[in-house]
């Protein structure tokens, strides 16, 4: 095996990462989308909508039963692909009447064309704070990478609690200093100010690993070295005298 390979065996030993962590992103914009009320309910309308290029959704929250409506598909395309993300905070225009400040939750999709075809609208407040999921983004070429390892990510968002307008686009964190056989954890992530993580701090986000390729060359050198060991005490045996003669 050569140095650099077994180099990188005996730093996956260690297991130990010291990356500081780095600041999250801006928190989630709010954005306006139009509705409609007064949709049919039931699957044979919810068709006929998408046919149109509308998107069947409900929108319900405290203090208010859930009502049926339908928002324009691009227009909902738009949002959830602006820099404001799956969380952004949507002011829902409801008939040119009093917006509801509200977030997308329960989307489905189309299992082939990936395309929404339902969702919730959930009323929140500014002043209380709700439980989303934020994704985890990883930046920086890996010290472990450049050894010849492997980026193996594990989760790639997690639970945080914190008011609508503290919330994250996105957990930014630089894995530059990651090197072979360290491991990342929820507790590793950066601190977020008026945030919590929800998630086990124990649980793995990512880790630098070694190819299987190697750990099993590594394997293999190991048996053949045993077995050039063995041979060899056979022959000393064989060439001797005989333990048991006269």
């Amino acid at each position: 095996m050569t140095d650099g390979r077994l180099a990188l065996l005996k730093r996956a030993e260690r297991g130990i990462i010291t990356p500081p962590p780095l600041l999250p992103r801006s928190h989630v914009m709010q954005v306006t989308l139009r509705a409609e009320t007064g949709r049919e309910r039931g699957s044979r309308s919810s068709r006929r909508l998408r046919r149109q290029g509308m998107v069947p959704a409900v929108v319900y929250g405290r203090n208010l039963q859930p009502v049926a409506i339908a928002v324009n598909a691009r227009e909902l395309y738009t949002v959830l692909h602006s820099d404001a993300g799956i969380n952004a905070l949507i002011n829902l225009e409801i008939d040119e009447g009093a917006s509801r400040l509200t977030m997308a939750r329960e989307l489905q999709r189309h299992p082939v064309r990936g395309e929404i075809t339902h969702l919730d609208f959930v009323t929140i407040s500014l002043t209380e704070k709700t439980r989303v999921e934020v994704a985890i983004e990883l930046t920086g070429e890996s010290e472990g990478v450049l050894e010849g390892g492997i980026v193996e990510t594990i989760r790639s968002s997690v639970e945080v609690e914190a008011l609508p307008t503290e919330i994250p686009q996105s957990i930014v964190v630089d894995i530059t200093a990651m090197a072979v056989g360290d491991t990342l954890r929820i507790s590793d992530l950066p601190v977020i100010e008026g945030a919590e993580y929800l998630d086990d701090p124990d649980d793995p986000v990512v880790t630098i690993v070694v190819p299987a390729a190697i750990v099993a060359e590594e394997a293999e050198e190991g048996e053949e070295l045993e077995e050039g060991e063995e041979g060899e005490e056979g022959e000393e045996v064989e060439e001797g005298e005989d333990p048991g003669g006269e």
